[in-house]
């Protein structure tokens, strides 16, 4: 049985959760609105203040969609309820990030700022002109802008430049020994 896919969910204070026809989740919260259409094979079913997915048989595709459809459901609660954020560092001389609009600018030591647009959704705030926080109610618009912008200047593993999570470590390698001077 997974073990993700038979924990309850539990409905905080202020959201609604309705399981429409063909699995068709939508989540209202005081944050905003979500709503997903989910695997039809498995049984959503809203019970008071709690939410639990069941699957209808032990084959593989449903044990796995089991586990999948829960966490589903539990990111749209949060997301509504809570909301998401990740924190990007940007690390080196002159890189630098600033907001105009829903414009994000950054200087990256490339010969052009790289200008990127906030999608629907999503905002982005920057706390200092080296960190940059992307927040909102979806988790993997959240995550996939975040990668969008780690990618524009990924942290490179030799002087530690570039754009990174703020929880993540980058290895680094030494560099090429110099030579002594003898012979």
């Amino acid at each position: 049985m997974s073990r993700i896919g038979r924990m309850p969910i539990a409905i905080p204070a202020g959201v609604t959760v309705d399981v429409a026809e063909n699995n068709s989740v939508t989540v209202k919260g005081p944050k905003g609105t979500l709503s997903r259409v989910l695997p039809q094979e498995m049984t959503i079913k809203v019970e008071g203040p709690v939410v639990t997915v069941s699957r209808p048989n032990d084959l593989k595709r449903m044990k796995s969609l089991h586990g999948l459809t829960r966490t589903l459901i539990h990111n749209m609660v949060t997301g509504v309820s809570q909301g998401f954020e990740k924190v990007l560092e940007i690390n080196g001389v002159g890189y630098r990030a600033a907001k105009e609009g829903n414009k994000l600018n950054l200087s990256l030591g490339y010969s052009h700022p790289v200008i990127m647009t906030d999608p629907e959704g999503i905002e982005s705030v920057c706390e200092t002109q080296t960190k940059i926080i992307i927040k909102g109610i979806d988790k993997e618009k959240v995550g996939q802008y975040a990668a969008e912008i780690r990618a524009k200047r990924g942290p490179e593993p030799y002087k530690g430049k570039g754009i990174k999570y703020a929880t993540e470590t980058i290895r680094r390698k030494v560099g090429k020994a110099g030579k002594s001077g003898k012979k």
